[in-house]
């Protein structure tokens, strides 16, 4: 296809030739209503000149009579110009005037008519149009009065060359204007085109121009490209998530393996079978609780939880972890406090009850005071984690605190991401998703997670919308939780 045959083919250059259209319509609709108005008017205008001629015409009848009335007409058809002028007798002879012939019938009926006629003293014999007015005197004579209309004609062609030009200016500029509109549409669609046309051959990170007159190309453009940088998170994201588990999971895979394979070539009795099959279990079922939080990372991530949300009480879930994890926090020497009063939420219960929980798991892990002397008064503080429930405006605020050695500012974006471990943590058991998790449950919500200093220690805070309208409105708005690279 040539250029030219895609430009006239362009939405734009469609339109533009439809918004012609009308305007040409327009354009000439009025026009002909000016020609009307002006052709109205100048026939008023001849009619009240022929209507007070003929009244001083017919009062110097009545006053002179018949050899009054022609010596006046004789004189006045004598002078230049466009007015008309006949006097008949009763059977139709003229007897004075300056019209040699007229249309049939015009002298025959009375008052105004519009007719051709032929002057005496027009050496070309041509006949003219004219707006005349007979009046029927007594004794059977008559008297035509009017006025010819060649300055109407005049006039009207006037308006019709000028119309005529005029619309040939309106349709070469307007074809002219659509041609630079569409052209320059086409030129930012053939840009589009060719960045989609990357994108689908697999370099996502191609994005669509953006200019600056905010038109709304300009608004397309940039909503194509937050989407584009949000389906780059979510392919980035698989990717990442892929090799993730491919090599975080290739161990603990491994182990299970060479368990198995050591269970096979070494026991020679039950009690050495059943011991090996018991690390295997133990081994599968940290598999399945790794695979199980990718899955509900991925179902918080892509909005499919969305459909769980229910009004509930935060301060209930604040209170039924508590409930859990106290025997878990006595066995590794930690206290567990609550402090809460009734908070309402609108959120996925399963979910933020989850998110929680692995805030207070990770507290009871990795919160234990760093050379605090046991038996002290400030053994026992340092040894406390805290899990509280509050409402902060239109926010609810989940939050576990515990007094160990925390987060480093520099790391805590880091913390966040699938199968990170810090280093102070890799000698823990553990798969680096119960933050991930628990931000994902966040950005579910339209909210978020915060890590903040505990002076010492760390703070882990839900920020969630206490409002359904709120929690819809901020969810739409929230990016991706970052991914770790392999």
């Amino acid at each position: 296809m040539t250029g030219f045959a895609k430009l006239i083919r362009t939405t734009a250059f469609r339109l533009t030739l439809v918004y012609l259209l009308l305007f040409a319509l327009f354009a000439a609709s009025l026009l002909a209503y000016f020609a009307w108005n002006t052709r109205r008017l100048i026939t008023e205008q001849i009619s009240t000149t022929v209507s007070a001629e003929i009244s001083e015409v017919t009062d110097i009848y009545t006053r002179r009579g018949l050899r009054g009335l022609v010596f006046t007409i004789e004189n006045r058809a004598l002078r230049p110009g466009a007015n008309l002028y006949l006097v008949t007798t009763p059977t139709g002879q003229a007897i004075a005037g300056n019209v040699g012939s007229l249309a049939p019938g015009v002298m025959g009926s009375a008052g105004w008519s519009e007719t051709f006629y032929r002057r005496l003293d027009d050496p070309r014999d041509e006949n003219h149009r004219a707006l005349v007015y007979v009046t029927q005197l007594s004794s059977g004579f008559r008297l035509l009065i009017g006025r010819d209309l060649e300055e109407r004609r005049r006039m009207f062609r006037v308006i019709a060359e000028a119309a005529q030009w005029s619309m040939l200016v309106v349709v070469v500029l307007g074809i002219a204007g659509g041609i630079f509109v569409a052209r320059r549409v086409l030129h930012r669609i053939d840009a589009m085109t060719g960045t989609t046309q990357r994108i689908m051959a697999g370099d996502l990170s191609g994005r669509l121009p953006v200019g600056r007159s905010g038109d709304e190309l300009d608004r397309l453009a940039e909503n194509l490209n937050a989407m584009l940088e949000r389906i780059e998170a979510l392919m980035t994201g698989l990717k990442e998530v892929s090799d993730n588990i491919a090599h975080d999971l290739k161990t603990p895979l491994t182990r299970l393996r060479n368990r198995a394979e050591e269970a096979l070539a070494k026991s020679r009795s039950e009690a050495e079978y059943r011991s090996a099959l018991e690390r295997t279990i133990e081994e599968s079922d940290g598999l399945i609780r790794t695979f199980n939080a990718l899955l509900m990372i991925a179902r918080a991530e892509s909005g499919q939880a969305r459909g769980g949300m229910a009004d509930f009480d935060a301060a209930e879930v604040a209170f039924g972890i508590h409930e859990l994890y106290e025997p878990l926090a006595e066995d590794d020497g930690m206290t567990l406090q609550v402090k809460t009063a009734s908070t309402p939420l609108h959120g996925n219960r399963e979910l933020i009850s989850q998110a929680l929980a692995n805030l207070v798991e990770n507290a009871i892990k990795y919160g234990k005071p760093v050379a605090v002397p046991l038996g002290t008064e400030a053994a026992a503080t340092a040894r406390e984690i805290l899990i509280e429930a509050r409402r902060d405006g239109e926010q609810v605020v989940l939050s576990v605190t515990d007094h160990g050695p925390g987060i480093p500012e520099a790391d805590r974006k880091h913390a966040i991401e699938r199968f990170v471990r810090l280093e102070a943590s890799r000698t823990m058991p553990g798969s680096g998703l119960g933050l991930s998790l628990a931000s994902a449950v966040a950005t579910l919500h339209g909210g978020e997670l915060r890590l903040g200093d505990a002076h010492p220690g760390l703070t882990a805070t839900l920020l969630l919308p206490a409002s359904a309208d709120a929690g819809a409105r901020l969810a739409a708005q929230t990016q991706d939780v970052p991914q770790k690279a392999a």
